[in-house]
């Protein structure tokens, strides 16, 4: 399993003395459960390790690489980035060279960072409609209205709505102008229940019924979200031909992970939702998805819950990835990262390496549960099977200040139920994950060639 972080500088120091706790580390790649120390370990997420295997690693030194005073100072650097929330210098030869001072923070930081998943996928959807947008926004901005006690509270729920229906009635031939020719009657009968159903959420605030809002909004930016993805006619861009025949979810799917949860009283067994974006993450989407479809995760064990992040999918035995049948070796993903304002992924490089300080990625580890693949601390494309879900934040991983966004592949967000991944513990059991919308989305599946 993969392990997190580690910051050893020199091989007289322990590692249990350096680990951070907050911060994930693989064993060799950053969430992925490797079976040896890796970039997590060393710098921040990386494979999952066993757990025995890593205490082995802890109790007998000499099993502990000594490390460079280059890689001390850097872990050193690494460490203080961490804390203070700044991105973090990369420890390949590259980096170093083409980057030597870490990027100005002010510039990361561009107001509150969205952290509602639903929300962040909206805004992932390759569109650009400002018509809905500007129905969208004020409808989003009803959960901050809710945070404000008593009829102050709902007064300003009363305008977001009011912004929301005006927006809607002065835009909605825009929003139809939008609309994929294909999806254009499914489109316009969304706006139809969406019309409706601001007037029944604008009834509901007058006759001051706080509980019932939050779920007619959600109802609504189900609507919202529904249009968007109408707006999308076709996969937009071509992925890369070495990537071309590898499993691509060309769009977007669901699927619902039920997990068995042991020890615990109040929690026998949940199923998480989760929602995949092949439109920003085709190539880690559908090797994701391809692997749901041959029940590889069905029956594997949570193997690393540390508050930080929950992680899994290090097969039994040594290879610390799926094996593919046909070759009988490792199948590996490349690092596939959308940048925000780009029309394609780019693939192989972390942002940090390209020099692409500035840039937001389209994905980012703002929400609680958002998923993305481990990898080898030093191979870019090195993923495999090993999948993690970042909990919550911490003054390591800001929204908007992110050690990880542009160096992990982010390919989907938990939309329902995610606040009880908190409660995952090491050896709850993965009953089964299924697709639930979107399978049509997959081409070229491996798991149809195996049988």
């Amino acid at each position: 399993m993969s392990t997190i972080i580690s910051f050893n500088c020199c091989s007289s120091l322990t590692a249990s003395k350096l680990i951070n706790p907050r911060i994930p580390t693989k064993g060799s790649s950053f969430l992925r459960t490797h079976k040896s120390f890796s970039w997590w370990n060393r710098h921040f997420l990386p494979k999952c390790t066993s757990q025995k295997h890593v205490q082995c690693q802890l109790q007998n030194g000499q099993k502990m690489r000594s490390f460079s005073l280059k890689e001390c100072a850097i872990s050193v650097a690494l460490a203080a980035g961490l804390i203070i929330g700044m991105p973090s210098l990369d420890s390949s030869p590259m980096a170093y060279a083409a980057n030597p001072s870490l990027p100005n923070l002010s510039v990361l930081i561009s107001g509150p960072p969205i952290k509602d998943p639903g929300a962040l996928l909206r805004y992932a959807l390759p569109i650009d409609n400002k018509a809905i947008r500007e129905v969208q926004k004020p409808l989003e901005d009803i959960t901050e209205s809710l945070k404000v006690a008593g009829v102050r509270g709902l007064d300003s729920v009363e305008r977001n709505v009011k912004q929301a229906s005006r927006s809607l009635k002065q835009g909605k031939s825009l929003i139809i102008s939008g609309l994929a020719e294909s999806k254009k009657d499914h489109g316009v009968e969304l706006l139809d229940k969406l019309e409706i159903g601001m007037e029944e959420l604008q009834q509901i605030v007058e006759d001051r019924n706080r509980d019932a809002v939050a779920p007619k909004q959600k109802e609504l930016l189900k609507y919202v979200g529904d249009v968007e993805e109408d707006m999308v006619d076709s996969f937009p861009y071509e992925v890369p031909e070495e990537y071309r025949s590898m499993p691509l979810l060309k769009g977007r799917a669901a699927v619902d992970m039920k997990v068995k949860v042991k020890d615990n009283p109040n929690l026998e067994e949940c199923v998480f939702h989760i929602v995949l974006d092949g439109y920003n993450a085709p190539v880690t989407a559908g090797n994701f998805v391809d692997l749901v479809q041959r029940h590889f995760y069905d029956g594997m064990e949570i193997q690393r819950a540390d508050g930080f992040v929950v992680q899994t999918g290090d097969p039994e035995g040594p290879a610390e990835g799926f094996i593919d049948p046909s070759t009988e070796k490792t199948r590996t993903i490349p690092l596939e990262i959308m940048v925000d304002g780009e029309k394609a992924p780019v693939y192989g490089s972390t942002l940090e390496e390209l020099g692409l300080y500035k840039a937001q990625t389209k994905l980012p580890f703002n929400a609680f549960g958002t998923m993305a693949m481990a990898r080898d601390e030093f191979e870019n494309n090195s993923a495999s099977s090993q999948v993690f879900w970042l909990l919550k934040e911490s003054e390591l991983t800001p929204s908007n200040a992110n050690i990880l966004d542009g160096r992990y592949a982010v390919f989907g967000y938990v939309t329902e139920n995610e606040d009880f991944l908190a409660d995952l513990k090491v050896g709850d059991v993965i009953e089964s994950i299924q697709v639930v919308s979107g399978l049509e989305n997959l081409v070229n599946p491996s798991y149809k060639i195996a049988g």
